[in-house]
C-alpha cells in the first residue's frame, strides 16, 4: 500500500499533471516535494551519517518506473540544454522529447533497464539475520550461499540495523532495490559460503560509502558474534558506476586492505546547478 501511494505521488508529479486541467494549488506542490524528500531521506534521523542515493541516482528514485539513473542522465543532459517549460520526465516520456534517441542509450535499452523497488512486505524476503556466527535467510533459515560460479550478491545495512541481501541482477536488482532509494548506513558486496562470511567490502556505486559506514557494518556484525578473524574486509568498487548499456564490458580491479580503504573519485553529478524553473513547473 505505502510503495502504490508513493507510486501515485511521483507519477503525478512528472507526466500525470499535465493531464489535469485545472492548475495545482502551491499546497499540493509542495505535498509533491515533501513526499519525494521523504521517500529518498527516509532513514536519516535514525543516523545522521547515513548515505542518501548518490546525486546521479536521483532522476532513477524520483521516476515513477525507476529507469537506471545513469541511461536518465543522457536524456536528462539533453532535456537541460533544451529551452522548454516541460517538466524533465514529462518532456521525455510525452512531451517534446519522447522522440529523442539517443545513440549512447537507446529507447530500447532505457526502456528495458528498470530498477526494481522493494516495498516494506517485499523486502522481508531478502532479509538476513545471525545465528550462532552465520548468516541466515530469515524467512526460510536457509544460510546464505554466495559462492556460484559469476554471481555478485550485494547487501544493505538499514539505519534500523536491519541487514538485507540479494543477487546482484544488472540493470534490474541493485543496491536501491532494497530500500526503495532510501538512506543505508552501509552498503555493498560479500561473499559466504553455507552462511559463513568470507569477504566483504563497501559499494561504490548507488550509495558512496565512508570509512565511518564500513565500521558501522563491522561494528554491527561482531555485535552479532560474526567471526571476522579470516573474513578478508576489501576496498571499495566501482562496479555500480557501470553504465548497463554494454553489460559485457565490467572491468574489476585488485582489491587492498581496509587499512587504506578510500573511495575513489566518481563521476559527479550536480543537480543543482542545473534545476531551473523548468524542472519545479
Amino acid at each position: 500500500m505505502e510503495k502504490a501511494l508513493v507510486f501515485a505521488a511521483l507519477e503525478r508529479s512528472s507526466v500525470s499533471f499535465f493531464y489535469i486541467e485545472e492548475h495545482e494549488t502551491a499546497v499540493s506542490r509542495w505535498k509533491r516535494a515533501r513526499t519525494r524528500a521523504a521517500k529518498l531521506g527516509k532513514g536519516w534521523c535514525k543516523d545522521e551519517k547515513a548515505q542518501m542515493l548518490a546525486s546521479q541516482y536521483l532522476l532513477e528514485a524520483i521516476d515513477p518506473r525507476h529507469r537506471f539513473g545513469l541511461n536518465l542522465h543522457l536524456y536528462y543532459d539533453v532535456w537541460s540544454d533544451c529551452k522548454t517549460i516541460q517538466p524533465f520526465f514529462y518532456w521525455l516520456d510525452v512531451g517534446d522529447g519522447k522522440d529523442v534517441n539517443l545513440k549512447d542509450c537507446p529507447r530500447s535499452v532505457l526502456t528495458l533497464q528498470c530498477i526494481k523497488y522493494l516495498g516494506p512486505k517485499e523486502r522481508e524476503s531478502y532479509q538476513v539475520i545471525v545465528e550462532n556466527g552465520k548468516l541466515v535467510h530469515r524467512q526460510t533459515g536457509m544460510l546464505v550461499h554466495t559462492v556460484e560460479l559469476g554471481s555478485k550478491w550485494i547487501f544493505v545495512l538499514s539505519t534500523s540495523r536491519a541487514l538485507y541481501v540479494a543477487q546482484e541482477i544488472k540493470g534490474v536488482f541493485q543496491h536501491s532495490s532494497f530500500l526503495s532509494g532510501g538512506a543505508v548506513s552501509a552498503a555493498g558486496r560479500l561473499v559466504a559460503h553455507n552462511g559463513v562470511l568470507e569477504a566483504i567490502w563497501p559499494s561504490n556505486g548507488h550509495y558512496l560509502p565512508t570509512i565511518h559506514n564500513f565500521k558501522k557494518l563491522i561494528s554491527f556484525l561482531e555485535e552479532q558474534q560474526v567471526d571476522l578473524t579470516n573474513v578478508k574486509q576489501m576496498s571499495a568498487m566501482d562496479d555500480d558506476e557501470e553504465s548497463f548499456i554494454d553489460p559485457t564490458d565490467h572491468q574489476h580491479e585488485s582489491m587492498g586492505s581496509t587499512s587504506n580503504a578510500t573511495n575513489r573519485e566518481a563521476p559527479v553529478y550536480d543537480l543543482s546547478k542545473r534545476l531551473s524553473c523548468k524542472w519545479s513547473t
